[in-house]
C-alpha cells in the first residue's frame, strides 16, 4: 500500500514537472523590476560613499603633513625653509600619496603657514575635494 502511495506521488511529481519547466515571463520581468529598483537606490550611495572617502583621505593627509610640519619646525627648522619647498619633500616625517596634492604656502604672518590637500589620482586634481588646514586650525574643506 505504502509502494503504491509513493509510486503515484512519483508519478504525479514527474507528470506536473514536464508541464511546468522555466520561469513565466511575468516571474522575469518582476524580478528584472525589482533588480532595476535596487540599483537605482545603490548606485547614488556607493557614489556618494565615494566622495565621502575621498574628502576623508584629504583630510586626513593634510593634518598628517601638518604633524609632520611642525615636528620639522620643534627641531629648529625655520618656517621659510619648509614653505620654501611646496610640495614638502623636505620634510622628512611627512610620506606623501600618489591620489592625494599636498602643498604649503606661507601664512598671514612669517611664522605662520597654510596647508592644501586635493584629491588628484594620477596627477589631475578632482574639483569638489579640496581642503585646506593651518598651523593652529583644524581640517576644513574649501567650497
Amino acid at each position: 500500500m505504502v509502494i503504491r502511495v509513493q509510486d503515484a506521488l512519483a508519478a504525479r511529481r514527474n507528470a506536473a514537472g514536464d508541464r511546468e519547466k522555466g520561469f513565466t515571463l511575468i516571474e522575469l520581468l518582476v524580478v528584472v523590476l525589482i533588480i532595476g529598483v535596487l540599483a537605482a537606490i545603490a548606485i547614488p550611495i556607493y557614489l556618494g560613499q565615494q566622495d565621502t572617502a575621498k574628502d576623508k583621505a584629504v583630510s586626513a593627509a593634510i593634518t598628517n603633513a601638518k604633524t609632520a610640519v611642525v615636528a620639522e619646525l620643534v627641531t629648529g627648522t625655520p618656517v621659510a625653509t619648509v614653505i620654501a619647498d611646496t610640495n614638502l619633500a623636505a620634510v622628512k616625517a611627512y610620506t606623501p600619496s600618489a591620489d592625494i596634492k599636498v602643498t604649503i604656502a606661507a601664512g598671514a604672518t612669517p611664522d605662520k603657514f597654510v596647508i592644501t590637500g586635493n584629491w588628484a589620482p594620477g596627477g589631475t586634481v578632482e574639483a569638489g575635494h579640496t581642503h585646506t588646514i593651518t598651523d593652529n586650525g583644524a581640517a576644513k574643506k574649501t567650497p
